[in-house]
């Protein structure tokens, strides 16, 4: 093979190398730390103490329960306040944070097991496991009447009919990818400093490949922020929904930075050996001049 071929193969691999790198990084976070029951309960569980998350959750119950309501106009105020407070101290106690973890893993798990399968219609979670455990909770706290509550089959949807099957064959693809896109660019990576004329210099463009793909990951992931964000209905907090992202994407965020550092560690090692190989082939250089030049004399 001609250096100029194995120079081109070279630059092929890694640049795809370079391109699969974010793009496993993503696969492999949608499939194992979002996919996965127990990653996603350990991701979910610290937000149920985040104040901007009680907040809106006071709020959403208070607004719903105001409106099974009826009050008089002048007492609204002063009712709505006293309900929002009542919830949000409810938010402080273990029977919420027992309701916040059920809730959180019933929708989850319904919903994994709706991409799995080939059902068809809706995705929808039943409530009465969820009050069950509430109502038992508040039950063995003492609290006065909670053994009277109500544990009735209320289901809500969780995902709509029409955008289950876009959500299954993107799950599909992700259960493939996220175990075969961070092999493939690896091997690709290895394969195109091996066949490459100068190695060192493909280790440091694979580098900085890394570090620029990691770089345009943590983009992808500021931008996806803010389009998240923009696109939520008027009614639903920002600020709880920006701290339940940050939650969910504190690991790829992570995987990005140390993506970042290992592609610039790589490409700073193969910068600083490439310069201390250049000086020490001078080096020699100037050391033979003169023997070569006492020889010649002697001649």
């Amino acid at each position: 093979m001609s250096p100029r071929v194995r120079s081109a193969l070279s630059a092929v691999l890694i640049v795809l190398a370079c391109l699969l790198t974010p793009l496993g990084a993503l696969s492999t976070w949608a499939m194992y730390g979002i996919g996965d029951s127990g990653r996603y309960e350990e991701t979910m569980a610290p937000l149920a103490t985040d104040a901007d998350v009680r907040d809106a959750i006071a709020a959403n119950v208070t607004d719903g329960i105001l409106r099974e309501v009826h009050v008089r106009p002048r007492l609204q105020g002063p009712v709505n306040h006293f309900v929002r407070d009542a919830v949000r101290s409810f938010t402080e106690t273990e029977a919420y944070r027992t309701a916040w973890e059920a809730a959180n893993m019933a929708a989850h798990d319904a919903v994994m097991r709706a991409l799995r399968d080939d059902s068809e219609g809706p995705v929808t979670v039943d409530l009465a496991p969820v009050t069950e455990r509430v109502k038992r909770e508040l039950t063995h706290g003492h609290m006065p009447l909670a053994n009277r509550i109500p544990v009735e089959h209320t289901e809500f949807t969780v995902l709509e009919a029409e955008d289950l099957a876009r959500f299954r064959k993107g799950f599909h693809v992700l259960e493939v990818a996220g175990f075969w896109l961070p092999v493939a660019a690896v091997v690709f990576a290895l394969t195109g400093i091996l066949v490459a004329v100068c190695r060192r210099r493909a280790v440091l463009a694979t580098g900085l490949g890394t570090a620029l793909g990691a770089a345009l990951l943590g983009v992808a992931i500021a931008v996806g922020r803010r389009l998240t964000l923009a696109d939520l209905p008027p009614d639903v907090s920002r600020t709880a929904a920006g701290a339940v992202y940050d939650v969910l994407t504190d690991t790829l965020r992570l995987v990005s930075w140390l993506l970042l550092a290992l592609g610039l560690a790589v490409a700073v090692t193969a910068l600083v050996t490439g310069v201390y190989a250049r000086y020490r082939r001078a080096s020699e250089a100037l050391a033979q001049a003169p023997a070569e030049e006492s020889t010649r004399v002697r001649a």
